[in-house]
């Protein structure tokens, strides 16, 4: 995936460095769904001169180059996705952890959405929130 990265940034006229490089593969290596500062406390001790600011302008890059996705999962900063096909997110109001939901289908939903406002439906974004399976391991537990 880093070639393909690699020449989709160099065919729309954006440097390639290792720091973006490494943005982009921590984004593709979990499933955290984590936070620019997040990113950028992963990455600094392997690249003490990146500054948070590489991080947030990498990301808008990368969302342009639509290698990333913007999740507004309700919390202070955004989090982001380098999962782009169209699926919905879980978030544990505990703990914060977000999770994928794959093979839930809101096409009846987004069809009904069309149908009664007349819109042309062009994307959509789905946030369900609870508590996760740790989070309500955590409250059973007596102390």
């Amino acid at each position: 995936m880093e070639f393909c990265v690699t020449s989709l940034l160099r065919d729309k006229g954006f440097k390639v460095t290792p720091q973006r490089l490494a943005i982009y593969n921590a984004l593709a290596a979990t499933k955290a769904h984590p936070s620019a500062e997040m990113i950028y406390n992963e990455l600094q001790p392997i690249y003490p001169t990146m500054s948070l600011a590489t991080v947030y302008k990498t990301i808008e890059i990368l969302k342009e180059l639509d290698l990333v996705q913007v999740l507004n999962v309700g919390e202070d900063s955004f989090r982001y996705d380098a999962d782009t096909t169209n699926h919905p997110h879980v978030r544990c109001m505990c703990c914060g952890r977000v999770d994928d939901l794959h093979g839930v289908d809101a096409a009846d939903f987004v069809g009904k959405v069309a149908a009664q406002t007349d819109y042309t439906i062009t994307g959509q974004q789905f946030y369900f929130y609870g508590t996760c399976p740790e989070c309500q391991r955590k409250a059973s537990t007596p102390s």
